[in-house]
């Protein structure tokens, strides 16, 4: 596998998929401009540089992973570099569509759109997949390598950038309220790292109820409220501070604005 990207996101493609026991770490090839700061992943055993043409002529499946503005720059260095059978070419670049990657890697190419969020280094991302042909090995391809690190959903590409405002935008909300709980936590007695360790806890055991019973939350919610308890005075407070409403706002914010910078 050629992940071309090192950013981020490409460090937990790359630790994901090793973790999952999918690949071994050396081979993933990670690439980046500044192959200095692979030097991590180096040592964790990956194969690192900054040739994108030599990593892509090794791999069966190509990951692109950069930032919007290098697409093209990388697109150059592979365009003529891909064997439509023997690779696949997953992309995961924000706010480009099917239509304009297919435009740098040919109609031949199996080729899958994915928009995963930064917890696939922990096997629990929330990806979702979009194939312009249903009916080729992309689609295979893809869920092979996300299913490994958490959920997937196939989905139409028209709904790809609600996908990232809601995953992978999504994960950083829901970070900030483990983090805003864990600051409550502080002021009712807790040490600051107990605090944030106990809303973790209780925000991944939460979430595990709702995937695991196939439940509505606010049936879940229902279980543990009772008539003038403490929940339900806390859950009321939230609401009355604008809770849900500020939570619904930064999801459609997001997505407005990864609509504008497609």
């Amino acid at each position: 596998m050629a992940i071309l990207g090192g950013g981020n996101l490409g460090h937990a493609l790359a630790r994901g998929w090793a973790g999952s026991g999918l690949l071994e770490p050396d081979a993933i090839h990670v690439t980046r401009r500044h192959p200095e700061r692979l030097a991590d992943l180096a040592a964790e055993g990956f194969a690192v540089g900054s040739d994108n043409k030599s990593a892509t002529a090794q791999a069966d499946v190509v990951v692109i992973a950069v930032q919007p503005g290098h697409l093209d720059a990388v697109l150059g260095d592979i365009s003529g570099a891909l064997d439509p059978d023997r690779q696949c070419v997953v992309s995961v670049v924000t706010g480009v569509s099917l239509a304009r990657l297919r435009e740098s890697v040919g109609e031949e190419i199996p080729l899958v759109r994915a928009m995963p969020n930064t917890a696939v280094e922990t096997l629990d991302s929330m990806t979702c997949l979009s194939v312009d042909r249903p009916e080729g090995r992309a689609q295979a391809v893809g869920r092979r390598l996300f299913d490994g690190v958490g959920r997937t959903m196939i989905i139409d590409e028209e709904m790809m950038i609600p996908a990232t405002a809601l995953c992978a935008c999504g994960i950083a909300f829901f970070l900030r309220t483990i983090r805003a709980a864990g600051q409550g936590g502080t002021e009712i007695g807790f040490h600051a790292d107990d605090a944030v360790i106990l809303a973790a806890q209780t925000a991944r055991g939460a979430a595990e109820l709702v995937l695991r019973g196939l439940t509505h939350p606010e049936g879940e919610i229902d279980r543990v409220t009772t008539p003038r308890g403490c929940t339900i005075a806390g859950l009321n407070e939230l609401e009355h501070r604008g809770f849900s409403s500020a939570m619904i706002r930064g999801i459609l914010t997001s997505s407005r604005r990864a609509r504008e910078l497609t």
